[in-house]
């Protein structure tokens, strides 16, 4: 089996998860059943899953110089991640996400904190990392022309690079052109082709009109996709037990972006994303159930039979 280079240029941030019965209406109080603080952002995320899934994983990304930092440093090489281009900012507080969780379902904010300290500049300081990899996977959590320039980089050197639009956004038409894969849910895919997507299955229309190449996830319907030639393909979802989907669109992105790095079409890449992330959802909190190599070929071969 190969072991693709995969960069992941994003976030990283400390997760506070409180789970709760029920949701407080605005000024209610409610008591909650569990409190945690879980390593998380969607950059780091996707790098410990892509190092799980078997890759040889380097994250570029900012810190802050502080115990959440810290903590989060050390979390990613424990998880056989490459942190030599990750830097501990000093004037910035870690970027953290408040997150709740309900009946397996979640409602996060984040504050990005020194997520923002990762630039235009500190991207460029990677462009030989970034020249060396079988697959870029970026992100939106982190300044977006520092994406833009990740996405320029990557191109000039016909690497892959892939892009998860989240938090959803528009990017420009110059870096849309130059990203081989997007991954939006569908409510990102709206926002990010500026359409409004009010019939149920309007969204196939969208995803055939766009020139390039689009993998949308649709949480227990599995994923689309559409290579750009008028047609979209489903990849089913895979039925489980949920416990917690945080980090189920993570696990999702990397298992992609492992599969794209070893070369396999997108079909397969995709059927094995849509394997991955169903089994990430099966335990609690968004590093805590993603799979390894292993997990996931076995889910596939049982689903198979």
């Amino acid at each position: 089996m190969k072991h693709p280079k995969i960069v992941v240029v994003g976030s990283i941030n400390m997760d506070l998860v409180t789970e709760t019965p029920r949701v407080p209406a605005l000024g209610e109080t409610v008591l909650g059943s569990r409190f945690s603080t879980l390593p998380g952002g969607k950059g780091a995320n996707q790098a410990v899953a892509c190092a799980r899934l078997g890759a040889e994983v380097r994250m570029v990304g900012c810190v802050g110089d502080d115990s959440f930092g810290r903590e989060l440093m050390e979390n990613l090489r424990r998880e056989g991640v490459c942190v030599d281009d990750v830097e501990p900012v000093t004037d910035v507080a870690t970027g953290i996400a408040s997150i709740v969780v309900e009946s397996g379902d979640n409602s996060i904010i984040v504050v990005p904190g020194a997520n923002h300290a990762v630039t235009v500049d500190k991207v460029r300081q990677a462009e030989t990392v970034i020249q060396e990899a079988d697959a870029i996977l970026l992100q939106l959590e982190i300044p977006l022309e520092s994406v833009a320039e990740t996405v320029r980089i990557a191109s000039r050197y016909n690497v892959p690079v892939i892009v998860n639009p989240a938090p959803a956004t528009e990017l420009s038409e110059d870096v849309l052109q130059k990203i081989t894969i997007l991954t939006p849910n569908e409510y990102e895919l709206g926002i990010l082709l500026g359409k409004h997507l009010e019939e149920a299955e309007e969204f196939k229309a969208v995803m055939a009109g766009y020139p390039g190449t689009i993998v949308m996830t649709k949480g227990e319907d599995g994923a689309y996709y559409s290579t750009g030639e008028s047609s979209v393909a489903h990849q089913p979802g895979c039925k489980v037990e949920v416990v917690d989907t945080t980090g189920a669109g993570d696990t999702f992105n990397a298992a992609l972006a492992v599969m794209i790095g070893r070369g396999y079409p997108l079909a397969d890449a995709v059927r094995y994303a849509v394997a991955a992330s169903a089994l990430s959802v099966t335990k609690f909190g968004a590093q805590g159930g993603m799979p390894s190599h292993g997990q996931v070929e076995a889910f596939l071969q049982q689903l198979s039979k």
